[in-house]
This record gives C-alpha cells, structure tokens and sequence, in this order.
C-alpha cells in the first residue's frame, strides 16, 4: 500500500536500546523514509514524506534488519 504525502506510524517489536533505535531508523532511511523518528521505549517509528509511502518495503526492511514490524492502525 502507497500513501502520498502522508504520516505513517509502525509498531516495532524487539527494541531494547538507543543502537536498536538507530539500527531501525538506519534500516528506514536505507529503504527511502525520508523523516523518521523511531523511539525504542513507545516501540514505534514515525515515518513522514512529501511523495509516497511505501509501507511494506519498510516493514520489510526492518524485519530484514533482525525486528519485528506492522503499520499501527490510528484509533
């Protein structure tokens, strides 16, 4: 699923530090996120663009980089 212009959160699974933090926004920005603020305590990554959102190439990179991941429905 593309999103343009858009905001999109992801849980992340497995963080335990400040380096599994920088792993996750390595592996986001390696994949195209251009603003990304992961926070390994909330276990999330906020992911902001001004084209389009790719979210299953990021879930996909952040499991490649050893993590858990899923796009966390807005409630």
């Amino acid at each position: 699923m593309t999103l343009d212009k858009e905001e999109i959160t992801l849980k992340i699974d497995g963080m335990t530090c400040s380096h599994c933090a920088l792993t996750v926004e390595k592996a986001l920005k390696n994949n195209g996120a251009e603003n990304v603020m992961v926070d390994f305590v909330q276990g999330e990554a906020k992911i902001k663009s001004k084209g389009t959102i790719d979210s299953e190439a990021l879930i996909a990179a952040v499991k490649k980089a050893g993590y858990q991941a899923k796009k966390k429905v807005r409630t």
